[in-house]
């Protein structure tokens, strides 16, 4: 049950919850990918099928989609959609002016397609990825596989002249072979350890030939859902300028996410 859960699954849990409050009825919702986004399809879920909640969910990944419609959620593409009221997704890192650092599941170049189509974005995520400046996190930049060397000698050679840490960059791998995302590319993580000046990196790598999009989320996020291990949930505004804090009480009900393996 709930109460078995770890500390930071419980806060992922209480996250997730919070922010599914969010979604009403007749919404086209952007559904993100990763492990706390995760348990926010399986609450619209417990949603659709208990309380009736209609929506239409615009999946930022396959395994997105997978569980979207396992869990009864309507399914539709983004040319469907066209346009969605409001998109839920994790981050790996979140800092004060609720600027992102996504991709850490592979899916940032459909994340930031769908966030940027909604009216609303909405982050959940436990305290945990709330940083004072980007850049611990390693950053994803998805690049074409064509050349896709020369791509990493270009970027790590731009970096010299930006206001990070480090600028080394790998290429990340699926077990013994380039790790593959949903549009057929790769993913370089560059390990800058920090980022000055996250608005001006985004825009001067996404200059570079060969580079798709880059995992930097700049003035997107509208609003962050942060969980925590003993239940307290807190909800930052950022366009209000308000903080809330409240607490999710545990139920035996709760055990929506236990066969979760992302």
């Amino acid at each position: 049950m709930a109460g078995e859960l770890s500390p930071i699954d419980k806060a992922k849990f209480v996250a997730a919850k919070r922010a599914a409050q969010y979604v009403e009825d007749g919404m086209r919702v952007g559904l993100g990918t990763g492990s706390t986004a995760a348990w926010l399809v399986r609450c619209l879920g417990e949603m659709v099928r208990d309380d009736g909640l209609r929506i239409k969910g615009v999946p930022t990944s396959s395994r997105t989609a997978e569980l979207a419609r396992a869990v009864g959620i309507e399914v539709i593409s983004l040319d469907e959609a066209k346009w969605l009221d409001l998109t839920i997704d994790g981050a790996d890192e979140f800092d004060g002016d609720l600027n992102l650092i996504k991709g850490g599941g592979g899916a940032l170049l459909q994340e930031k397609i769908v966030a940027t189509a909604s009216d609303q974005m909405v982050v959940i995520a436990d305290v945990g990825k709330e940083v004072e400046t980007l850049g611990a996190f390693p950053l994803p930049v998805e690049v074409i596989p064509f050349g896709w060397q020369t791509t990493q000698a270009l970027i790590e050679e731009t970096l010299i002249s930006m206001d990070v840490l480090g600028r080394r960059s790998t290429l990340r791998m699926s077990g013994d072979v380039p790790y593959i995302t949903d549009e057929g590319n790769h993913i370089l993580d560059l390990h800058m350890n920090r980022i000055g000046n996250a608005r001006q990196l985004a825009l001067v790598v996404n200059q570079m030939p060969g580079v798709v999009e880059n995992g930097l989320f700049i003035d997107i996020c509208d609003a962050v859902v942060i969980g925590y291990g003993d239940g307290r949930v807190e909800v930052r505004d950022i366009n209000d300028g308000t903080v809330a804090t409240e607490r999710l009480d545990f139920v035996e009900a709760d055990n929506l996410f236990s066969d979760l393996s992302d």
